[in-house]
């Protein structure tokens, strides 16, 4: 697979198969994530992979926790700001609702959404999840390092005929987290990644992207020469 069908076939899957993924295919795959772009080599990401009884035991005390009525940990960052401007508030609006429409939720079936979110903490049925965390003391660059590591875990993973579904919702209930995996002090959980094959009987849902003249701006002549 080439690195642009990598990049066309990428997508987040919610549906797994529980084929397990061998554990010398992750190996493969997050060595060579290794070589992601990082300012000044710092390489600030610290992954944590769950398969097998540890993951299991994961989604079931998460599980307990929603079920409870728990709404989660304190926040240790916000996920998008409080007031999402035009156009990345139409753009969050969209894509919510294809993806509910694509699993046949109604807007105002409630509670039906609500079931939707907790699938997350089941990992939508995949049989193994990284968990990604960065040292609290760095700062915008060395988040932004994190999101490249990730991106290239990701193409990675459709190389071996992977799929995966990035969750930072797995930060709403990073205690329950640190338990199964341990995290060294003075770590904050940036997010899972669910792993896995996808469940081609699953429903399915690929969200539009804008179009290239709202994101990119050319400078210069079309020959590539500069001004």
């Amino acid at each position: 697979m080439d690195v642009y069908e990598a990049v066309r076939s990428r997508r987040a899957v919610r549906g797994f198969t529980g084929e397990p993924v061998p554990r010398q295919v992750l190996t493969r795959v997050l060595t060579a994530a290794g070589r992601s772009p990082s300012g000044a080599n710092l390489q600030p990401w610290h992954s944590y992979v769950v398969t097998g009884a540890p993951l299991a035991e994961l989604k079931k005390r998460t599980a307990d926790r929603v079920a409870a009525g728990d709404p989660g940990d304190e926040r240790e960052y916000e996920m998008y700001p409080a007031e999402l401007k035009s156009p990345y508030r139409e753009r969050r609006f969209a894509a919510a609702e294809q993806r509910y429409a694509a699993f046949g939720i109604a807007r105002e079936d409630a509670e039906a959404r609500r079931r939707a979110v907790a699938r997350n903490w089941e990992c939508f049925g995949a049989p193994a999840a990284l968990f990604c965390y960065l040292d609290r003391a760095m700062g915008p660059t060395q988040w932004a390092d994190l999101g490249m590591y990730l991106q290239t875990v990701m193409l990675l993973l459709r190389a071996e005929g992977l799929h995966s579904c990035p969750q930072v919702a797995w930060s709403m209930y990073r205690r329950t987290v640190a338990e199964i995996v341990s995290p060294a002090d003075g770590l904050v959980l940036f997010c899972g990644l669910s792993i896995g094959f996808e469940d081609l009987g699953a429903a399915s849902v690929r969200t539009d992207r804008a179009p290239l003249a709202e994101t990119v701006t050319f400078v210069g002549d079309e020959g590539g020469r500069g001004v």
